[in-house]
């Protein structure tokens, strides 16, 4: 009885069980290469200042609230155009609907993305501006009127027609 021994590299067991490792290294170089070549964008450069910032917003968040503001914003699909449309309810907080106001549309994750503009009045109430397109996603609405001294947020899902904008809730309202 004799029994042929095949060289290593000839048997199957050898191969398999140096192909686990060998994928993993393949895979660490390309999330390496993954790392290296894009840019999260989560955290914004300026954090400590955005900080110090809170105060000042949520004093605005409570002029809006003491005025009874709120409103709808509608975003075309095609080209980006905006058309905003303010409610007061406390009638002394009226102005004289010149004012610029500010918009901001943030992606939750991605700052690249976001977009801005001030919008012009065209009417009692209304107001109108172009951000350009917009991609697909989830974006975060900023409505403000810095002359005023008030600013307006919502959460905008593309499916939707409109989304209404309402001051950020105070700690009396919790």
């Amino acid at each position: 009885m004799s029994t042929q021994t095949l060289p290593w590299y000839k048997e199957p067991w050898p191969w398999l069980v140096m192909a686990g490792p060998a994928i993993v290294v393949v895979a660490s170089f390309i999330t390496l290469g993954l790392a290296i070549s894009s840019n999260d964008g989560l955290v914004a450069d300026n954090y400590y200042k955005e900080g110090l910032a809170i105060n000042r917003a949520l004093e605005r968040d409570a002029r809006a609230r003491a005025l009874g503001l709120t409103a709808t914003a509608r975003l075309a699909e095609q080209g980006g155009a905006v058309h905003v449309d303010v409610k007061l309810d406390n009638p002394a907080g009226r102005s004289s609907g010149r004012e610029v106001l500010h918009l901001i549309l943030a992606h939750p994750t991605r700052v690249g993305l976001d977009r801005e503009t001030n919008l012009m009045p065209d009417g009692p109430g209304g107001w109108q501006g172009t951000v350009g397109n917009v991609p697909a996603g989830h974006w975060h609405i900023l409505l403000e009127a810095p002359a005023a001294g008030w600013r307006l947020v919502g959460e905008w899902d593309q499916q939707a027609q409109s989304v209404k904008l309402e001051p950020v809730p105070g700690e009396a309202a919790k």
